[in-house]
């Protein structure tokens, strides 16, 4: 069964509840099982426009073990985000959000459909995602086209926003059953 790696991010309303449901909701999921939970960051959002302004996002990333297909897991994403107060079809792209669950890795597959695309096309240009995810995972090699370990991905990312590890770990006390923080 190999591990999928999602990157959370909420930055409307109470920001670190969202990402709390959301560790508790997939680790809740049949054929889920939360295994790993990286410390939270705040970072400022990425926008549309350099004069376009929204609050700071917080961020982490879960690592699962999913016996579920790659499919299943983006739907169970959209159901969680759904269930923590999004709704997709009315928000404006690339705005404020209660939580966005992407899915960022899935062990060494690689897909690109209508639907999907992994690994996530997009994850070397975030701070906000490699950062969080060095903590839980600095050695997973991200599968092609990337072909480097996160914290080798981490280490040339050109992002320039500011990030900041701030004291929460999403789902803390929630995964006794082995889900080390870090």
């Amino acid at each position: 069964m190999p591990s999928a790696y999602l990157g959370l991010g909420s930055n409307k309303g109470d920001r670190l509840k969202h990402l709390h449901g959301a560790a508790e909701r997939l680790h809740q999921r049949d054929g889920l099982r939360v295994t790993g939970v990286s410390p939270v960051y705040e970072t400022e959002a990425h926008t549309p426009s350099p004069d376009e302004t929204q609050p700071p996002f917080l961020n982490a990333v879960l690592r699962l073990a999913a016996e579920a297909t790659p499919d299943v897991l983006l739907r169970t994403a959209h159901v969680v985000e759904r269930a923590e107060g999004r709704a997709r079809a009315t928000e404006q792209r690339w705005g404020p959000r209660p939580l966005d669950v992407d899915l960022l890795a899935v062990g060494a597959l690689t897909r690109d459909t209508e639907t999907l695309t992994l690994p996530h096309p997009r994850l070397a240009d975030r701070r906000f995602v490699l950062r969080p995810w060095t903590d839980l995972a600095p050695n997973f090699v991200v599968p092609p086209p990337f072909d480097r370990s996160v914290q080798s991905l981490l280490d040339r990312c050109t992002d320039p926003a500011a990030i900041r590890r701030t004291e929460h770990t999403p789902g803390e006390g929630t995964f006794s059953s082995g889900a080390p923080s870090v």
